[in-house]
């Protein structure tokens, strides 16, 4: 499959979303993000909110910085694996390397999905993430698990008779408890086959309580709100899966290629991460 362009005809996309539909009045999730991580494709809107985060927790930038090398990591250990597909949930503002240009850097013939419900992510697909062959994007909600299964670019490029590494990085701490996540990632891992991989990360408060009250309100007024979670409910995420080591942990110490952070600095990382194979 090759990468579709995405481009717009009397003000809609090919991805079938109105250009009307793109909500830059309140501050999204991946734009902020895309702000911790340094990036230019945000609003004002989201920078204001990502600056209020910051004055909350200043190590947010560099918690941002270690879930991204987290995901480098365990996408390069999934692929040295064996594992030659991926389905990357909540894919965000695309940001160098992405998830296919990891991948490629071990094995060439890897075939990345991406997914996002975010227009705007959508319309940076094209030109970031689906301009190569084998490469594709599908505009889907989590919290519709059952549409990402089934929407054609996905079942275009994922054979599901073989394993699939599946990505939840920094995604399912935007799903409401009464949203089901365990539910969600259950739908999911059902279609999967033995062999494959979730690679998951994760937003907690363990680490930085006093700040998060104010963070949450402040996501409170974006488009989705902030769910961080303690271990012990981040680790029932996983059933069905067998935890690789070293288990879940903050994302500095899973499978470091370096020294790890200060015990100071490490202190204040408030994001879990771990991956799991499906036996």
């Amino acid at each position: 499959m090759t990468g579709t362009v995405h481009r717009r005809e009397s003000g809609v996309t090919d991805q079938g979303f109105s250009a009307d539909e793109i909500d830059t009045s309140r501050p999204h999730p991946a734009r902020m993000y895309d702000f911790y991580l340094g990036g230019r494709d945000n609003y004002q809107v989201d920078r204001e909110a990502a600056a209020g985060v910051v004055r909350q927790i200043p190590e947010i930038l560099t918690a941002a910085r270690m879930n991204r090398a987290f995901l480098e990591r365990a996408v390069r250990s999934v692929v040295e694996s064996g594992v030659r597909q991926i389905i990357d949930v909540g894919t965000g503002i695309p940001t160098s390397p992405n998830p296919h240009e990891i991948a490629r850097g071990v094995a060439p013939d890897v075939k990345v999905a991406y997914v996002d419900n975010d227009p705007i992510v959508a319309s940076h697909a094209g030109a970031r993430l689906t301009g190569t062959p084998d490469t594709g994007f599908a505009l889907a909600d989590i919290r519709k698990p059952e549409t990402i299964l089934e929407h054609p670019a996905v079942r275009e490029l994922i054979d599901f008779d073989r394993p699939v590494a599946l990505l939840l990085v920094a995604v399912l701490h935007f799903v409401r408890d009464d949203e089901g996540p365990a539910g969600i990632v259950a739908t999911l891992a059902e279609a999967l086959p033995p062999g494959s991989r979730l690679v998951l990360s994760h937003a907690t408060s363990d680490f930085h309580p006093d700040g998060m009250p104010e963070v949450l309100k402040i996501y409170k007024n974006a488009t989705a709100t902030l769910n961080p979670r303690p271990h012990a409910d981040v680790l029932p995420l996983f059933d069905g899966f067998r935890l690789l080591e070293p288990g879940l942990v903050q994302v500095p110490l899973w499978r470091p290629d370096g020294p790890p952070p200060p015990a100071g600095e490490l202190g204040r990382i408030g994001f879990y991460g771990g991956v799991g194979v499906k036996e």
